[in-house]
């Protein structure tokens, strides 16, 4: 014999075990979980931090396509993490991140023979060079996975932004004394009023 009780709503419910269902029979999860958001800067530390270590791990294994690679990893993981609002702080993100962990990598591994800041200035034009068609790549599919995601809302809403700010300031920067524009009579209409006046006031008042 099984025991139900009713809530506010008057629905029955098994007053205990089984499962919790939601309207249409689907049953209602304890906990849900959704998807992974991240912050620009949280997709930002995930393309730095994917890249530096493989560019760590090409010159430590002497494969330099493991850098551009791995790079090109964090900018496709971070782009379909990231939330639509920071996309467009991602999308400008991977050449200056780029250049961070190339330069990085370069000062770690040429720490110790000869000249760091030679063997850092040469390593790093020469890698910069070899591996900038993989920059290019990462910030394409930052872009091509960004815009159906929501990364051109994002701009258009960055752009209304400063329209509404430029305009703000324009109102402030107006000159804040107004003078009046309202052309005067001229004397002669002036002198005309009055005599005009005058002659309408009592004698009286007049004398």
């Amino acid at each position: 014999m099984s025991t139900s009780v009713r809530d506010a709503s008057g629905d029955a419910s098994p007053a205990s075990g089984g499962s919790v269902r939601r309207e249409g029979g689907a049953p209602r999860s304890a906990a849900g979980g959704g998807p992974i958001a991240l912050t620009g800067r949280g997709g930002i530390v995930v393309v730095f931090g994917t890249g530096l270590l493989g560019a760590l791990f090409a010159r430590w294994l002497d494969m330099e396509i493991m850098a551009g690679l791995a790079f090109a990893a964090g900018c496709v993981l971070a782009a379909f993490t990231t939330r639509p609002a920071d996309l467009l702080t991602l999308a400008v993100s991977p050449p200056l991140v780029f250049f961070a962990v190339t330069f990085i990598a370069e000062l770690v591994t040429t720490a110790g023979h000869g000249s760091l800041l030679r063997g850092v200035t040469v390593g790093l034009l020469t890698t910069l060079a070899s591996t900038a068609p993989w920059l290019f790549l990462g910030t394409v599919l930052v872009i091509a996975i960004g815009i159906p995601r929501g990364l051109v809302t994002a701009f258009r809403e960055l752009r209304t932004k400063l329209a509404g700010s430029r305009l703000f300031e324009e109102e402030e920067n107006e000159d804040p004394v107004r003078w009046d524009d309202t052309p005067s009579a001229p004397p002669a209409t002036r002198t005309q009023g009055r005599h005009a006046r005058k002659e309408e006031l009592p004698h009286s008042e007049v004398d």
